[in-house]
């Protein structure tokens, strides 16, 4: 029987924010590794059917994640997150962007600042991502590509990750 996990997509138009809240039936520790570490990233970081490449990867202060997520066809859709400050096992902070394959930002996409905090909530984990955008046109853009969806699918593949992980 699959545990009845919490998951919140709340979009606040007049602060320009997206909240999400997922809960995660893993301690806190795997599901920090599961964001930190490239290996795991690329095992889960996409919503189906795509998957997820990681070009280059420093998870630190100053650091990035260069990535792709990759359609069955083989086109590529590049992003980078740019770690800005990193507190072990509670969280980080940053700027996610869409790029190109050199890690160019792409100007006419949505860029937007990360806070993602990770708590334990007994046996479990709870994961609070606020996503700040310049602008709600911004917002709307990202929610209008499918984020909800994309995002739901994605982290049901970070449930079927930590099971594997986990049993």
């Amino acid at each position: 029987m699959k545990p009845d996990l919490r998951f919140n997509f709340i979009a606040d138009m007049q602060k320009s924010t997206l909240t999400v809240r997922r809960e995660f039936a893993a301690n806190r520790q795997l599901v920090w590794d599961c964001y930190t570490k490239s290996e795991l990233l690329d095992q889960w970081y996409a919503p189906k059917p795509l998957t997820t490449k990681t070009k280059s990867f420093d998870f630190r202060e100053g650091g990035h994640w260069h990535f792709a997520m990759i359609d069955p066809n083989g086109t590529h859709y590049w992003s980078r997150t740019d770690y800005e400050t990193i507190t072990p096992i509670d969280g980080y902070t940053g700027y996610d962007s869409f790029t190109d394959e050199t890690g160019v930002v792409n100007p006419d996409l949505p860029r937007s600042h990360i806070e993602m905090t990770f708590t334990d909530q007994g046996a479990h984990t709870l994961t609070e991502t606020v996503v700040t955008y310049n602008s709600p046109k911004d917002l709307q853009t990202v929610i209008d590509m499918g984020m909800e969806e994309g995002l739901t699918s994605t982290l049901e593949r970070l449930d079927e990750l930590l099971l594997k992980l986990t049993t």
